[in-house]
């Protein structure tokens, strides 16, 4: 038993890595929507620690496709690179005012669109300064532990560090849920969203004035 506990000391802390699981669900009105629908939530845990990051070395992409951004909520992990491309045949725009992750890749046609780099965490609202009613969501994490849930709603993270840290479950709709969690420790979670914001944010165009008609008119 000696013998036992020493070699469990001596292990390194990814080698004592554990995990976290849950499920979520989502309401409207009291009103239950239908499982699938929580996978567009992020899930992501934030060690007390967090370590260096190293970003994918390919880019991301959230496409203009049917006057949408797609897709429609993003996570990435710092340093990333996401490319705007344009899959419609009219003109389109993507932008954000969000601090510290400001962009404007100007007006393009359809094509392989501009890149950027995402280098400070943080939410990230997309906007087109075409059509009033495009919105995406950018999640920039300083954590490389996140997933979304599956069609059942259920998630798992898997191989997580040792000790106490932040476990988050983010939608655009909804107020972040969040506790203290313990990978391995933590049971199972059951967690209920309540999508109580609006789907369109209230917003001004790039220039800080109202949309005008007759610019989406035009699309």
């Amino acid at each position: 038993m000696r013998i036992f506990l020493t070699f469990l000391l001596a292990l390194p802390a990814w080698a004592m890595a554990a995990g976290l699981e849950g499920r979520v669900s989502l309401v409207v009105d009291g009103k239950p929507l239908r499982a699938e629908e929580a996978a567009e939530a992020v899930v992501y845990f934030r060690p007390a620690a967090v370590g260096p990051l190293t970003p994918p070395t390919t880019e991301y992409v959230m496409s203009t496709l049917r006057k949408q951004f797609e897709p429609h909520i993003l996570p990435i992990v710092v340093g990333s690179v996401v490319r705007f491309p344009n899959q419609d045949t009219i003109l389109h725009n993507a932008f954000s005012t969000s601090k510290d992750n400001a962009f404007d890749v100007g007006l393009y046609s359809e094509g392989e669109g501009k890149q950027v780099t995402f280098s400070q965490p943080g939410y990230v609202r997309v906007y087109c300064n075409v059509h009033h009613s495009m919105v995406g969501h950018i999640l920039v994490l300083d954590t490389p532990y996140f997933t979304r849930p599956g069609k059942d709603g259920r998630f798992v993270l898997a191989d997580l560090p040792a000790g106490r840290g932040d476990l988050v479950v983010w939608h655009d709709r909804a107020k972040p849920w969040h506790i203290k969690a313990e990978p391995g420790e933590t049971a199972p979670t059951d967690i209920v969203l309540d999508l109580n914001l609006r789907r369109i944010p209230q917003h001004m165009n790039k220039f800080g004035k109202p949309y005008g008609r007759s610019a989406n008119a035009a699309y």
